[in-house]
């Protein structure tokens, strides 16, 4: 009624209004403009009385208790509470792998992939995370290549081993390869056919550093 009461007092209003501009419209001008407001109040009206009717309906219906519904929710994906909290910590430790690209990258994707197999990661709360962000952090990973294992073979030395295109393309080096084997090398001088080596990836760092040795290097003139 409310509703209907305020309308009245705003059609008084318009007619008064209008009352005062009458001597500027002909007859059938303000009869039109009559029909017109009174269409726009009657539709008013109309809304009005709808929208009332929803929030009756809205509330003669009993929601339940949210936890309640929370629960039924878990249950049709199989699971309980400490199933999902479960869950939850899975992603969050995996999504903080990921981040922090704590590799091998394959063994992440496997680590995904069980997640999304997981029928509590259609849950709201979760698929976008498991079924999106996650594995477009993944894609976007670019994984460093994984160390080259060369076998020595008859002729061999550090510096050549260094100098291979497949390696680093520079002897000067040879020392990265001579410290990571260690274990195998007692003398940089004497190394053995069938000898194995780890030839690691340099740094940006090391590829600067040997590049400047390369190029400020001066042979010694031939006698």
């Amino acid at each position: 009624m409310k509703f209907r009461n305020i309308l009245f007092i705003l059609s008084l209003f318009l007619f008064a209004g209008l009352a005062f501009a009458q001597e500027e419209m002909t007859e059938e001008e303000w009869e039109a403009e009559m029909s017109r407001l009174k269409a726009k109040k009657d539709a008013l009206v109309s809304e009005i009385n709808t929208l009332k009717l929803d929030i009756d309906n809205l509330k003669s219906q009993d929601l339940g208790d949210p936890e309640v519904c929370i629960d039924e929710l878990y249950q049709m994906v199989g699971a309980n509470r400490s199933d999902v909290d479960n869950f939850r910590k899975a992603v969050n430790e995996l999504s903080g792998m990921i981040n922090r690209k704590e590799g091998p990258k394959d063994d992440r994707q496997a680590d995904l992939n069980a997640l999304k197999m997981n029928k509590i990661s259609a849950l709201p709360e979760f698929f976008k995370k498991v079924h999106g962000d996650m594995q477009n952090a993944l894609d976007a990973w670019i994984e460093a290549p994984k160390d080259i294992m060369y076998s020595v073979v008859r002729g061999d030395h550090l510096w050549g081993i260094a100098r291979k295109t497949e390696h680093y393309g520079n002897g000067f080096a040879w020392p990265i390869i001579y410290q990571a084997n260690r274990d195998q090398i007692k003398n940089p001088d004497l190394i053995y056919p069938k000898q194995v080596f780890k030839v690691p990836q340099l740094t940006e760092e090391e590829k600067s550093k040997y590049e400047k040795l390369r190029i400020n290097y001066k042979p010694a003139p031939v006698q």
